[in-house]
């Protein structure tokens, strides 16, 4: 199995890139390369004078060669995205049929040229590393097709390998302060990109996402702030409001039965009226001698 693999100043990505739209859609001589470098360069070169479509059968004719030339299916996803974005501006709409076999009444629209050619280069690339584990370039493409697929945490993976086996690589150290400000790991992407910036003074990119962690960074510390302060108010309000409760019940009465009032000295009673005397009686009540009659 070969592997092509481009240095740190490949072709660029599409963003950056104009597309020529004045060119046919076949490449004059493109079935008769019969090595698949060869094809692969062509395809390369053709994509840096902005002919995407010629660039598009070269880069096919490559992966008919060899189909485990990891870099042609890289550059072909590229070229796919250029020609996505051409259609874009001028109008056209590239219509996505759904699945086949697909018995879900949302089928989900069939994937992309590029999204294909993206997932055979990871293929390609993963099959390239199983064999050739310190292969730091290998890592650093695989980092960059899997950041194209929209699969970033495994993208920050390889490049974290590709650093760790080539820390002095600017590029490298560029690629994964990158993917880790699309993670919002801020305060882990200042590390490599001052490091890349350590290596290459003029490396504008890592200088500008420098800037980006570093104020990632103090938003992500403010909030974190903010949310501290108000987690510490609610515990000091829900503490003094345990403290009043347990106040309360404290002072309150207890809801057992009344013990009996005690009688009050103070109070005397009313003395019962001394009863009347009877006949023969003193005034006191007290029974009196009558003398007996003569």
């Amino acid at each position: 199995m070969s592997l092509a693999l481009a240095g740190c100043g490949g072709s660029a990505d599409p963003a950056n890139v104009p597309v020529n739209t004045n060119v046919s859609t076949t490449t004059a001589g493109a079935s008769e390369f019969t090595e698949a470098t060869a094809a692969l360069s062509e395809g390369k070169r053709l994509m840096d004078e902005n002919l995407t479509e010629q660039a598009i059968a070269a880069l096919k004719r490559a992966v008919e060669i060899d189909p485990d030339l990891a870099e042609a299916y890289f550059h072909l996803g590229i070229a796919y995205d250029l020609l996505d974005m051409q259609n874009e501006r001028e109008g056209i709409v590239v219509t996505q049929e759904p699945a086949p076999n697909s018995n879900s009444k949302k089928a989900e629209p069939k994937k992309t040229q590029s999204e294909l050619a993206f997932e055979q280069a990871v293929k390609a690339y993963e099959k390239w590393i199983k064999a050739n584990p310190k292969d730091d370039t290998a890592h650093y493409y695989l980092g960059r097709t899997y950041a194209k697929l929209m699969k970033d945490e495994e993208a920050e993976e390889a490049f974290q390998e590709a650093v760790k086996l080539k820390p002095d690589d600017t590029e490298y150290q560029t690629e994964l302060g990158a993917i880790l400000i699309k993670l919002a790991q801020y305060r882990e992407a200042i590390k490599p990109l001052k490091k890349a910036i350590e290596l290459d003074q003029a490396n504008g990119r890592a200088i500008d996402l420098l800037e980006d962690a570093e104020a990632g960074r103090s938003r992500v510390d403010y909030v974190s702030a903010n949310k501290n302060a108000n987690t510490a108010g609610r515990n000091a309000n829900a503490n003094t409001s345990n403290s009043n409760t347990s106040s309360n019940s404290n002072t309150s009465s207890p809801t057992g039965p009344k013990p009996p009032e005690k009688p009050d000295p103070s109070r005397s009673k009313t003395p019962n009226p001394a009863p009347k005397g009877k006949k023969g009686d003193s005034q006191d009540g007290r029974p009196r001698t009558v003398p007996n009659k003569p």
